[in-house]
């Protein structure tokens, strides 16, 4: 089946393509629709591309930061400002996908992948997409819940709070072939504090559930309590209530059950 490729100077043009035609995929990097593609997906008549540049840009504010959706994880490697946001960038593919993958893309990447995706849920990130309905910010969680239906909208950016502090924001993956692989687990933990006590804690996991997803059970554990031992092995005795990961290539869903925890303890103590 020959697939017609459609280039739009305006992100709006590209977002109304891609929002009358089932049958569209937009082309970021190119790292999943392509490999789609390359794989005989017959479901993908129409590649929607868009060259505005408000898709490639990065804010900073004192407290927010703002990425565009077509930002590279190269492009986030470069960027001194976004250290906090080196470990997840670092962990995806080698350097060929990095200087292709964008973070828009990653939104849409299934597991054993998407662990990037897991530091901006730990982050409370907000989705900016634009559909049919018009321009809209979602939380995270809600464009992951409903991701099967995002199809025919185009994300536009992503924005999440700066941690505070160097230690508020910690990230571990757990590959069989480093530093490239599909992930065993994938973990991520933002520990915003009061008076020395956690207020507002998030952890994510990837690789298992169908999505990313929040251990909320562990958040719960953590809250209100200083990072000492006893928190840290109350959150890592929950860690795995509410997770439904599946058996794949990389791990069996019992190991991943069994192994959450030792991996979010290690994660909180600060161990490598």
């Amino acid at each position: 089946m020959p697939v017609t490729v459609k280039t739009f100077a305006n992100f709006g043009e590209a977002a109304s393509a891609l929002s009358s035609d089932r049958s569209a995929r937009y082309l970021g990097g190119g790292t999943l629709v392509m490999r789609a593609l390359n794989e005989g997906d017959v479901s993908i008549s129409t590649v929607v591309r868009a060259t505005d540049r408000a898709l490639t840009r990065i804010d900073v504010a004192s407290s927010r930061v703002t990425i565009g959706a077509g930002v590279t994880f190269a492009r986030i490697l470069a960027e001194r400002e976004l250290a906090f946001l080196h470990a997840p960038a670092r962990s995806i593919g080698g350097p060929a996908v990095r200087n292709m993958g964008t973070v828009g893309g990653n939104l849409f990447a299934p597991s054993p992948y998407g662990d990037f995706t897991v530091a901006l849920l730990a982050l409370d990130a907000t989705v900016s997409v634009q559909g049919g309905l018009g321009a809209r910010d979602m939380p995270i969680e809600e464009f992951l819940q409903s991701r099967e239906r995002q199809s025919g909208a185009l994300v536009l950016a992503i924005a999440c709070q700066r941690p505070a502090s160097a230690d508020a924001f910690r990230y571990r993956k757990i590959a069989r072939i480093k530093p490239k692989g599909g992930s065993v687990i994938t973990l991520a933990a933002h520990l915003p504090s009061s008076g020395g006590r956690i207020s507002g804690a998030r952890i994510a996991l990837g690789s298992m559930a169908a999505t990313q997803i929040r251990a909320r059970a562990a958040e719960r554990a953590l809250e209100g309590r200083s990072l000492d031992d006893a928190a840290i092995n109350a959150a890592a005795a929950v860690a795995a209530e509410g997770v439904s990961p599946t058996d794949n290539a990389l791990g069996s869903a019992w190991y991943r059950r069994e192994i959450v925890g030792v991996h979010l303890r290690r994660l909180l103590s600060g161990l490598e």
